[in-house]
């Protein structure tokens, strides 16, 4: 047993050693010379931590969980830079746990296994409990998720799992019901500001013992351009301090407008192509559209053509639109959509963006309607549930029943159909469907409130010509 419990910790130290990354500083790491600025400056105190006040401000679920050391599993999923991984080292640090970091992109099951095994260990020898942390959790298979299962149920480890992707579609449903899941949020432009003088000012971790001034625009360009994400932040303003050579005579290095320009360079727009930016940016584009607001409309378009979305995705949702939400209002409107489709297909980026952005500023300032939308939904709604309708014999085909009647007779009923062409206005009042139900009802929005006078006209009359039998 001796033996096998020393095999236990020279394991745990291999998987110590293999899996865990510390970024952050630590009394061994020397000098913070070589240490990312990103890194150095991970928090070390929840009061240090910076953003996502939303579920670790005073009160909320997350910071009582952990400060009364009361959870088991969680998950952090949000966009990168805004605080996963350094959230879960504080968690491990304010709860006395041992901390172990696997990534979804290099570990495998063997990993996982050792790990375990090493937690298992710590926790008879110890009475200490294993944080267990697994960055991009996403990136595991169905098998690496489920070798995790039966020992966060026996309490082998406490699981903290980070992904980019939203976990109710890319992590297996038995490990997420078993987890507490928490969304972050890229983090505002008031948390990068601060987190920007922060660096500057600390003379530990930071470049506060340099002689750096920086100025309120550049710091601005920074915090506008990173799209809430600190770490693009720290390394773009890093790269600025080493690669600027200071004053001669002061030796005070500035960093103006000009270097943060030159270090930040092209932004990275957060857009996954099948995670949540991408559904999120579509929604907020067409949302932008049935909202009548064309400025709103051509950013989220601008954003979606600069992370490279599919035009023809784009031109497809831009037809939808035309008829969901602005209808018979303008019915134009899905005649642009479809022709700026085609030019789309004809021209190609980058000239696609004209003809699209055309459709999208036609479809933001067209009068809205979806009532043809919601009556075909409520028309197939009731074939759907079953309360399906024969149709009337007058409006059935008369060859067919030539053809299945001896001698050809043809059913008085049959007969009963009015050809609305031979009656003034081409309109003759005639039941279409049984029992009168109505599926559209025409707003007054647009060209559609000549619509809604035009069949209100023709339902007076049908009334009318009922009222008589």
């Amino acid at each position: 047993m001796d033996d096998l419990f020393q095999n236990d910790d020279e394991t745990e130290a291999d998987a110590e050693n293999d899996s865990t990354e510390s970024d952050g500083p630590t009394a061994s790491a020397g000098s913070y010379e070589h240490i990312p600025l990103a890194a150095r400056m991970r928090p070390r105190a929840l009061d240090e931590y910076v953003g996502q006040q939303h579920i670790l401000g005073e009160g909320k679920l997350l910071r009582r969980a952990v400060e009364a050391d009361r959870f088991t599993s969680l998950i952090f999923y949000g966009p990168p830079g805004v605080g996963k991984t350094s959230l879960a080292e504080l968690i491990a640090q304010r709860t006395d746990s041992r901390f172990v970091n696997l990534s979804g992109v290099e570990s495998n099951v063997a990993e996982i296994r050792a790990a375990v095994q090493a937690a298992k260990g710590y926790q008879r020898t110890r009475k200490q409990i294993t944080t267990l942390f697994v960055d991009e959790i996403h990136r595991f298979n169905k098998s690496q998720q489920d070798v995790l299962l039966p020992h966060i149920e026996r309490g082998t480890v406490r699981f903290i799992g980070a992904t980019t992707h939203n976990p109710f579609f890319y992590i297996n449903s038995p490990l997420v019901s078993r987890s507490q899941v928490f969304q972050l949020e890229p983090l505002s432009e008031e948390d990068l500001a601060k987190l920007i003088q922060w660096a500057v000012s600390d003379k530990e971790r930071g470049f506060g013992r340099k002689p750096i001034r920086l100025d309120d625009d550049a710091a601005a360009h920074y915090v506008r351009m990173c799209d809430g994400d600190a770490r693009k932040l720290l390394t773009s303003f890093e790269l600025a301090v080493l690669t600027t050579e200071g004053d001669e005579e002061t030796g005070e290095i500035v960093i103006d407008l000009e270097a943060a320009e030159d270090s930040i360079q092209k932004k990275t727009v957060v857009y996954d192509a099948d995670g949540d930016a991408h559904y999120d940016t579509i929604s907020a584009f067409i949302k932008s559209m049935r909202g009548s607001d064309p400025d709103a409309a051509l950013y989220w378009l601008a954003k979606m053509l600069y992370a490279g979305e599919d035009i023809r995705f784009i031109s497809r949702r831009i037809v939808i639109a035309a008829s969901e939400d602005i209808g018979m209002a303008d019915s134009n409107a899905l005649r642009v959509a479809v022709a700026a489709h085609q030019a789309v297909e004809l021209l190609g980026m980058p000239e696609a963006r004209i003809p699209l952005a055309h459709a999208t500023v036609y479809l933001a300032t067209a009068p809205k309607s979806n009532r043809a939308y919601a009556g075909i939904n409520a028309a197939m709604k009731d074939v759907q549930e079953g309360r399906t309708l024969a149709v009337p014999p007058h409006l059935r085909t008369k060859s067919r029943k030539k053809l299945g009647v001896e001698g050809g007779a043809i059913d008085a009923a049959d007969t009963a159909y009015k050809y609305g062409h031979e009656y003034e206005g081409g309109y003759v009042p005639q039941a279409y469907l049984p029992e009168g139900r109505r599926y559209y009802e025409p707003s007054e929005n647009g060209l559609e409130l000549r619509v809604k006078e035009r069949l209100e006209y023709w339902r007076q009359q049908f009334e009318a010509e009922n009222a008589k039998l």
